[in-house]
């Protein structure tokens, strides 16, 4: 048996591979003594090999994004400078669950040709289930990336993501079982340690475990909502100057364009992450100009109609594309937050289209760009712009908002059963009474449909999960 190489260009062509700055791995046909073809074999490239000759070197990559860097929003993504996009986080036993998992993989999981390079990212405690999860997708992807800094609270109960940064040993061994097992690279996804010499101890352990890239988000696990702050790029430095044999990425305080030549040179890092920064507006790796929110949303929903997409996604984006711009028309949002199909989003659109640009004609954009007491640029309400959540007020929210009371009303429930299992009653023993069910339907299909909590977040959460990420947002409106 012999083995010869050769170079083959994706299909998405050579000319879009030059485009996108990626290049085409080496494969491996392997022939027997007769010159028959057995299979083909793709080598398995490790650190720097891996990131320059599958990646491509990218330098602008685009996060992962639970529901939100679905297929049709990596194409967007990817016209305007993302070199490299992640999938959504994916939770590994479900995706791979031998009764369900197609029904999940189904609905969140899809790729083409054209979608590379392409890392999907898991979140998982047990090796056998990320490894089940990553066997799946390993011939449509160039590597499996391991969640290791989710902070949510669904992430604590469900023992993955950032909850797993003081379990040493398990993040080993599920790093290992991939790097072992998997015929592509694998990659992690971190938080930072209070202290830097724990950060570089622990991404060194990672490094150890056989990860081939490693993104680092330069906040702790509590930063988060409203404690989100400022990302330490003091720390992601310090993360690279200690790792060495693979390529280290930055994560964090990416607001405008000019951010990302920023950050890499003062972490020295191979390439910078953005996540927040890229759902405001589409167009931050591309260009320093601030687009038309309407145009983004357009250019957006136009993909989708060639890559359906579920409407709990394409609603999230356009509440944060046109986050600037809602509030000044009011009607058209309450109507988006209603809105039941497609076309009504596209209408919605189309009519805030209308209206925007007239507001511009009106307005103008005279001082557009300068700097206000804060630093921050001034940019009118139709131009996509960096978000920034506001601070806590002293009452924490609780000044009689209309969805405070409604949290109130569903902790009452949830006491109301606690009170009836303790006391033993038939109805305390039903797992999901009536009550309960109807008040977190109507609830969730409000917060949905706003865009400030996911689909997939109340698929797969308890009512629990549902009440603490709203008190977390309660003060965003």
């Amino acid at each position: 048996m012999f083995i010869s190489f050769i170079a083959c260009a994706r299909a998405l062509g050579s000319t879009k591979a030059v485009l996108h700055g990626t290049l085409t791995p080496v494969t491996m046909t392997v022939t027997n003594a007769n010159s028959t073809t057995i299979a083909p074999v793709r080598q398995k490239l490790s650190g720097y090999d891996f990131y320059r000759q599958v990646l491509g070197s990218p330098r602008y990559i685009v996060a992962p994004m639970v529901d939100q860097s679905e297929h049709a929003w990596r194409v967007l993504s990817r016209r305007y400078g993302g070199q490299l996009c992640y999938t959504p986080m994916f939770h590994a036993r479900m995706f791979s669950d031998p009764v369900n998992g197609h029904k999940y993989r189904a609905e969140q999981w899809s790729t083409d040709a054209q979608d590379r390079p392409l890392i999907v990212q898991f979140c998982a405690n047990e090796p056998e289930h990320l490894l089940s999860a990553a066997k799946l997708v390993e011939s449509d992807c160039d590597a499996v990336d391991l969640n290791l800094g989710c902070p949510q609270h669904i992430a604590k109960r469900g023992h993955y993501g950032s909850f797993l940064q003081d379990e040493w040993d398990l993040v080993h061994n599920l790093i290992s079982t991939l790097n072992t097992d998997l015929s592509i690279p694998v990659t992690a996804k971190i938080r930072v340690f209070p202290t830097i010499e724990k950060t570089v101890a622990y991404a060194k352990m990672i490094e150890r475990a056989g990860a081939q890239m490693l993104v680092v988000h330069g906040r702790l696990r509590d930063q988060k909502g409203h404690k989100t702050g400022l990302a330490d790029w003091d720390a992601i430095r310090a993360v690279k100057q200690a790792i060495t044999s693979i390529p280290v990425i930055a994560n964090g305080n990416i607001l405008y364009h000019e951010d990302l030549q920023r950050c890499l040179d003062y972490t020295g890092c191979d390439g910078v992450m953005t996540a927040e920064g890229n759902l405001y507006n589409p167009a931050i790796l591309a260009s320093s100009e601030l687009p038309h929110t309407w145009a983004m949303a357009e250019e957006y929903l136009g993909i989708c109609r060639e890559f359906p997409t579920r409407l709990s996604p394409i609603r999230a984006h356009l509440f944060k594309i046109l986050q600037p711009s809602l509030p000044h028309h009011t009607d058209l949002r309450t109507r988006l937050s209603k809105a039941g199909t497609f076309d009504e989003v596209w209408d919605i659109v189309a009519e805030l289209k209308v209206r925007l640009m007239e507001d511009e004609v009106r307005i103008g954009e005279e001082g557009m760009g300068e700097r206000d007491e804060l630093g921050y640029k001034k940019v009118p309400y139709w131009r996509c712009q960096p978000y920034f959540r506001p601070e806590l007020p002293a009452d924490n929210g609780a000044s009689g908002s209309k969805r405070k009371k409604e949290v109130g009303e569903m902790e009452e429930v949830m006491e109301e059963r606690t009170q009836q299992k303790k006391r033993g009653t038939e109805e305390g023993k039903i797992a999901e009474d009536e009550e309960c069910v109807k008040k977190v339907k109507e609830f969730a299909t409000v917060e949905v449909a706003s865009g400030r909590i996911s689909k997939g977040f109340v698929d797969y959460c308890t009512l629990q999960d549902v009440v603490q990420s709203v008190q977390t947002e309660n003060s965003r409106i």
